[in-house]
Formats: structure tokens, C-alpha cells, sequence
């Protein structure tokens, strides 16, 4: 039951990770083995709605994969939470279709934590006449540390695994369970052709690494690259976080070692060494202590003004001004808005449209100021943006191309100004359709990804949104397909893009 408008649900027992691997899978590549990836659905308890969640990485030629990228949700004792995993094949990292489809498995949250060792594997089904092998899922609570570890290492004298070459070296690591098992944390970059690799340095969250006990086991195993997927394995070690925080005053070798080899051959020393060169540990602060310190949030809005949304006195336009209901685009600024609004203390927002001509001289703009005001395009509050967005509708004329980069870079001069982390801006870009200018937006985006912005691009109407995908990047995040991309903007220090559809 709820009284007053405030949800029933209770609070959330504690987060669980999830970590999925697979076996025995279908190949459907001709030259190679499948590609896969993982993507989760959760059901909604009002509506009975899959709702994507979020995707695994893709891991090329192989039929037993073990996905690095984690799964973490809330947990609700009392409640059943359903939960689908889509098993694909991906030969296009934006394209999953309906022949890459390699099965599904329905369960419940609570069936993987209950299950012996918080662990389950169920059959995948959905492929007629097909054994399509298992999905394996392991749940783990987790714990409160908040830090961040930054380390490198390198090999020296590592076996000879390649017939027309040396080794192509990569490192995966493990941290053990209660029950003897290890579950895969970080895999590094594959460095081609030596035996003795340096590999880059990476950063790790100490959770995922050790989940907070500083004495758990932590395994690496050492691997040589082969591109058909069957690595070739060199050998092991093992270590814990503690071992490894030593490494911030001194360097730390291990030998590395091969079991088979050492039980077939008296005189096997090693399968050569691994040296951690360097360690340390940051801490990781969340949105709640940004805004706790201090840090104010700057929110500008940017709306598609080009003719391709429709003449607005129309009922077909995405702009129609109907005095019954809002506009499609009235409505993802209402839903976006009014969330980040709690949290800009001013309430003053710069408003600006893009693609219109401008009287009287009808002059194209790709970030014209929503209230006519080029010395003060403020807006007070998300009501006062919609009143400006109205009133623009009236005066100027819907023309065209869709440009995102001007009022990218504009947002972006101001970001720059900020080193103290006292401001963190947020740009929301509403539009209908394919970028005119890609090259310049990637480039703004790549040009603002050390600056203290995130940029959430909502898509309304039937157009297809595909070109987006390009701008899914290193540099960049692009959340899943949630209906609005309001969470998770908020990270100091990175340019960070959030792209949904409404």
C-alpha cells in the first residue's frame, strides 16, 4: 500500500553483484566461434515489463566465456525479483538481430542467492531444436569500500607459446570464494610478441578486486593470445591486496608457474616472473559526496528546432503546441528537468534551440538563446525553460542541419574554467533524428572529456537513432536504453554521454 504518494517499496536490503559465465554455447560463425555477450533484463512488479538493465562485454571466438563486466543490483528480501538473461552472438557491437540470438534463461534473484554457494547454472533455451549449454551466475553482496586501485606489471623470461613467434602475454585476474572457486575480476590488455611484456597501467575497484577483505586470495593466471579464442595458458599466481598494497614502497616478484609443467619435469623452476611495479590506492567518491561538498550543478538544455520535427501548429509535430498535452519534447525536458533541477541551487538554466532561422532576418542559428536574451539566456526553473521553448516556437522559423557541436563547445568553454571541482555542468540535448555534423560533435565530445560536463542526448519520435552508436566510445559513456538517461551523470573529471529514446 501507499499513503500520500510515497512508494511502497521498502528500502533495499543490500546490492548484489552478479557475475555470468557461459558453456557449451551455440556457434553460429563460420570461421570462427561465436561472439557473445550477456544482456540482463528486470521485470517491473507493476507492470510485468522486461526492462533492459544493462549488457556484458563482448568476448570474441569463444563458446565459454567468463564476462568481466558485472551486474550489480539492489536486493529487496521480500520481494521476488524476476530476472532474464539474453544470450547473443555479436558480429556488429551496435547490432544484435534475431539470428544472433543464442538462448535465454528465466530465474529469480533469490535463486541465485540461495543457490549452494550463492551459485546457479540453468540451461538456455529459445533456439528450437537446439542445445544452446548453460549460464552460470554467481551472486556476491557487496561491501562499502569505496577504493580505487591503480597498479602495473610487467613479465620477464615468460614461456615460448607460438610457433612462428614469441608469446602474446595478457594477465587475468581472480579472487576466491568460501568454496574454493575464483571469480574473474579484470583481464589486461594483450601485448603482442615478446616475453616480457609491460603491460599499461590499469585502475580497479578494490571491491571487485577483494570485496573488502584485504587477506583474500587473489589469483592472476597468465595467458598467450591466440585470435581463433583456444588461449594458450602459461601459468599461475597467486597474491591478496594486502601483498599487493606492499608494492607502493617496493617492487614485488612473483613466480610464475605451471602445475603440469612442475609435476612433468624434475628440473622446472618456472614459467618465468611477473613483477608489480607499482600500486596504489585512491579513494572513489560518489555524487552524493560531490554535492555534499559543495559542488553545484550547472544545467543548459538544447532543443532540435529543425524542420524535420514538423510544422508545429500540426497534430503530426513532435513540436505541437496542443493545449490538451505536452509535446514530445515538453515532456522529455519535464522528465529530465525536474530531476536535475533539485540539485542547481540558483535555478537559472541557459536555454538555447539549434537548427532555425531567426527574425527578422532569418539568419540560421545552431544555439540561439530560448528567451531572446543573447546577454542572459537564463531560464528560472524547468517551468520558465518550457515558457521560453513555447514563445521560440512562435517567433523563429524550423529549418535546419541538426548541429550538436556548437552548443557542446559552449557548454564545454565554461566547464574549462572549473578546476576546483566547486561546479560540474550538465548538458541535455533533445533531438529527432541523425547528426549533421558527427566529425565536429565527436570532436567536441573527445575535445570536453577531461572537463568537469556530461552530456545526455534524448531521441524523441520514429526516427531511427543507429548513428548515435558512433558516438559510444572511450572517451564517451552511452547508457543503456532506459526511457529517460537521468542517473549516473555525475562524475568529476570525465566528459561522460548518456543516450535514450523516448
Amino acid at each position: 500500500m501507499s499513503l500520500g504518494g510515497v512508494s511502497d517499496r521498502s528500502v533495499p536490503a543490500t546490492k548484489i553483484e552478479i557475475t555470468v559465465s557461459c558453456r557449451n554455447l551455440l556457434d553460429l560463425d563460420t570461421f570462427s566461434k561465436s561472439d557473445p555477450m550477456v544482456v540482463l533484463y528486470t521485470q517491473s512488479r507493476a507492470s510485468q515489463e522486461w526492462r533492459e538493465f544493462g549488457r556484458t562485454e563482448v568476448i570474441d571466438n569463444t563458446l565459454n566465456p567468463d564476462f568481466v563486466r558485472k551486474f550489480v543490483l539492489d536486493y529487496f528480501f521480500e520481494e521476488k525479483q524476476n530476472l532474464r538473461f539474453d544470450v547473443y552472438n555479436v558480429d556488429s557491437k551496435t547490432n544484435i538481430s534475431k539470428p544472433d540470438f543464442l538462448g535465454q534463461a528465466f530465474l529469480a534473484l533469490g535463486e541465485v542467492i540461495g543457490g549452494q554457494g550463492s551459485r546457479v547454472e540453468r540451461p538456455l533455451t529459445g533456439v528450437p531444436g537446439k542445445k544452446c549449454g548453460t549460464i552460470l551466475l554467481t551472486a556476491e553482496e557487496l561491501s562499502n569500500c569505496r577504493d580505487i586501485a591503480t597498479m602495473q606489471l610487467c613479465a620477464n623470461k615468460l614461456d615460448k607459446k607460438d610457433f612462428f613467434g614469441k608469446s602474446d602475454p595478457f594477465l587475468v585476474f581472480y579472487r576466491s570464494n568460501e568454496d574454493g572457486t575464483f571469480t574473474i575480476c579484470h583481464k589486461t590488455e594483450v601485448v603482442k610478441n615478446t616475453l616480457n611484456p609491460v603491460w599499461q597501467p590499469f585502475s580497479i575497484p578494490v571491491r571487485a578486486l577483494c570485496n573488502g577483505d584485504y587477506d583474500r586470495t587473489v589469483k592472476i593466471d597468465v595467458y598467450d593470445w591466440d585470435r581463433n579464442g583456444s588461449h594458450d595458458f602459461i601459468g599461475e599466481f597467486t597474491t591478496s591486496y594486502r601483498e599487493l598494497s606492499k608494492a607502493q614502497n617496493q617492487f614485488t616478484v612473483y613466480e610464475v608457474l605451471n602445475p603440469r609443467k612442475k609435476c612433468k619435469k624434475k628440473k622446472y623452476v618456472n614459467s618465468g616472473t611477473v613483477t608489480l611495479l607499482s600500486f596504489s590506492v585512491d579513494s572513489e567518491f560518489t555524487f552524493v559526496d560531490y554535492i555534499k561538498g559543495g559542488t553545484q550543478l550547472n544545467f543548459t538544455v538544447a532543443i532540435d528546432f529543425t524542420a524535420s520535427n514538423g510544422n508545429p501548429l500540426q497534430p503530426t509535430s513532435l513540436h505541437y503546441m496542443s493545449p490538451y498535452q505536452l509535446s514530445a519534447y515538453a515532456m522529455a525536458l519535464k522528465a529530465v528537468g525536474e530531476i536535475i533541477q533539485d540539485y542547481d541551487s540558483d535555478k537559472l538554466f541557459p536555454a538555447y534551440g539549434f537548427g532555425a532561422k531567426l527574425p527578422p532576418e532569418g539568419r540560421i542559428s545552431h544555439q540561439f538563446p530560448l528567451n531572446n536574451n543573447d546577454e542572459d539566456p537564463n531560464c528560472v526553473g524547468i517551468e520558465g525553460v518550457l515558457e521560453s521553448y513555447f514563445q521560440s516556437l512562435r517567433t523563429v522559423q524550423l529549418y535546419g542541419p541538426t548541429y550538436f557541436a556548437p552548443v557542446i563547445n559552449q557548454v564545454a568553454r565554461a566547464a574549462a574554467k572549473i578546476s576546483d571541482g566547486s561546479q560540474y555542468y550538465v548538458l541535455l540535448i533533445i533531438t529527432d533524428g541523425v547528426i549533421s555534423d558527427m566529425t565536429q560533435t565527436k570532436e567536441a565530445i573527445v575535445s570536453a572529456s577531461s572537463l568537469p560536463m556530461s552530456i545526455i542526448i534524448v531521441g524523441v519520435g520514429p526516427a531511427m537513432f543507429e548513428a548515435m552508436e558512433e558516438l559510444d566510445g572511450d572517451d564517451v559513456r552511452v547508457s543503456s536504453r532506459g526511457r529517460y538517461a537521468e542517473r549516473d551523470i555525475v562524475q568529476e573529471g570525465c566528459c561522460r554521454l548518456d543516450r535514450s529514446m523516448v
